[in-house]
C-alpha cells in the first residue's frame, strides 16, 4: 500500500460517520494539527438529488471545465495534484449503470483559469481515470463523482486537501502533503501504518483495524464493531460499546474502555496505562522487566507466578476483589497500570518481546 522507503510526516487523520464499504484504507497524512476542515458548497451544476459541491474554505468558487467520462463500473480512479480533491458518488438515479465519471474544476473569481497542464483521461485498458496535474492553482478545487465502487489511489502535494464521501471500494490509498484528508461514510477501516500528530478514527459497525500506528494523541472508536491494533506508540484511547479491543504491543499512555466486549492488551513500554471493561474481562500481558505501579479489580484476579510484583495487597470490597502492588521493585511513583472488571476477570501475565512479535506475525 505504500511506496518503499517513502517518508512520513506529521498531521491529522479524520474518519467519520462511518457506515457503509471499504474493506481496506491506508494514508499518510501530513498537516497541521487540529480539527479537521469543512468545506462549503461551490457554484456550479450539481446532479439530481446529490448532495452540495465540496470546494475549499473560504472561497467563491465558479466552474472552469467540465467532463464526463464513459467507464466500467468497476475500475479505478488515480489522481496526482496539489489542489483540493473532493470525491463522492454518482448519483443512482440519473446513473443507474454507474458508468459515468463526471469530473468538474472550480476556482475563486479572479483565480488562475490554466488548465493546459491538466490531465483528465480514461484508460479502458487498466479501467482506470487519471487525473493529474503539477501546475494547476493549489487553491482551486476537482470535484469527481465516481461510480461507487471505483477503487481509489490519490495523492495530494502542497496543502491540498481530499475529502471521500460514502465511497464502497475495496482499496482505498489516500495522502496528503499538508492538506487535511477527511473521509465520510466507511464501514470497516483497515490500515497498514498510519502516523500523525492527531488521529481521529471511528466507527458505527465495522471493523477498525490498524497494524502501525504512531502518533502524539489518538482517539479511536467504535460502537459495534472491534479495535485491533498492532504496534502503537503515543497517546492512545479507545472506546468501544459492544466490541473488543485488541492490542499486540503498546508503548505510551493508553486508555481503553469497553461496555460489553473484552480487553486484550500487551504493555512493551509504559506509560501510564488505564483500563475498563464494564461487563467483559481484561487480560494485561506486560514485559517481564517492565517496572510499574499495579492496581487491578474485578470479580476474579488472577496475577501469573512470573509476573514478580512486591508489596502486594489484597482488598474485598462488595462484590469486587482489588489488589495493588509494585512490579519489578518499582516505587510508588513509577507509572501505573489501572484494570477495572467489575462484572469479569483481570488476568496479569508475562509476555516476552519476542511472543509478541510472533503473534503480530
Amino acid at each position: 500500500m505504500f511506496a518503499p522507503g517513502s517518508s512520513w510526516g506529521f498531521g491529522c487523520f479524520w474518519i467519520s460517520q462511518l457506515r457503509v464499504g471499504a474493506r481496506r484504507v491506508a494514508g499518510r497524512w501530513a498537516c497541521q494539527a487540529g480539527p479537521a476542515r469543512r468545506y462549503s458548497s461551490g457554484g456550479g451544476e450539481r446532479q439530481p438529488g446529490s448532495e452540495p459541491a465540496v470546494s475549499p474554505p473560504g472561497l467563491a468558487c465558479h466552474t472552469l471545465k467540465e467532463w464526463a467520462l464513459l467507464v466500467s463500473p468497476f475500475g479505478r480512479l488515480r489522481a496526482r495534484l496539489p489542489c483540493h480533491l473532493a470525491v463522492r458518488p454518482l448519483d443512482p438515479l440519473t446513473y443507474p449503470d454507474g458508468d459515468r465519471v463526471l469530473v468538474a474544476v472550480r476556482a475563486a473569481e479572479g483565480g488562475a483559469r490554466d488548465l493546459a497542464g491538466l490531465l483528465v483521461k480514461y484508460n479502458e485498458a487498466l479501467k482506470e481515470v487519471a487525473i493529474v496535474s503539477d501546475t494547476i492553482d493549489p487553491q482551486a478545487s476537482v470535484e469527481v463523482n465516481a461510480p461507487l465502487k471505483f477503487d481509489l489511489d490519490i495523492k495530494s502535494s502542497g496543502p491540498g486537501c481530499v475529502k471521500v464521501q460514502n465511497i464502497e471500494c475495496d482499496n482505498c490509498k489516500i495522502e496528503t502533503e499538508q492538506g487535511t484528508g477527511i473521509l465520510q461514510s466507511v464501514k470497516t477501516v483497515t490500515i497498514d501504518k498510519l502516523q500523525g500528530s492527531t488521529v481521529n478514527i471511528s466507527t458505527e459497525h465495522g471493523l477498525l483495524e490498524a497494524k502501525y500506528l504512531y502518533t502524539e494523541s489518538s482517539f479511536l472508536s467504535s460502537v459495534a464493531g472491534d479495535i485491533t491494533l498492532g504496534s502503537i506508540h503515543g497517546n492512545i484511547t479507545l472506546q468501544s460499546k459492544m466490541g473488543n479491543i485488541t492490542i499486540d504491543s503498546s508503548s505510551g499512555c493508553l486508555q481503553a474502555s469497553t461496555h460489553q466486549g473484552a480487553i486484550d492488551v500487551y504493555v512493551s513500554q509504559l506509560g501510564k496505562v488505564e483500563l475498563k471493561s464494564h461487563e467483559g474481562s481484561i487480560l494485561v500481558k506486560v514485559a517481564s522487566s517492565l517496572q510499574a505501579h499495579l492496581q487491578l479489580s474485578g470479580r476474579e484476579v488472577d496475577v501469573n507466578s512470573e509476573v514478580h510484583v512486591q508489596e502486594m495487597t489484597e482488598v474485598h470490597k462488595d462484590d469486587a476483589i482489588i489488589i495493588t502492588g509494585l512490579m519489578n521493585q518499582a516505587s510508588k511513583h513509577e507509572k501505573w497500570i489501572k484494570a477495572d472488571a467489575p462484572e469479569g476477570t483481570v488476568n496479569l501475565r508475562s509476555q516476552s518481546w519476542f511472543q509478541s512479535l510472533k503473534l503480530q506475525d
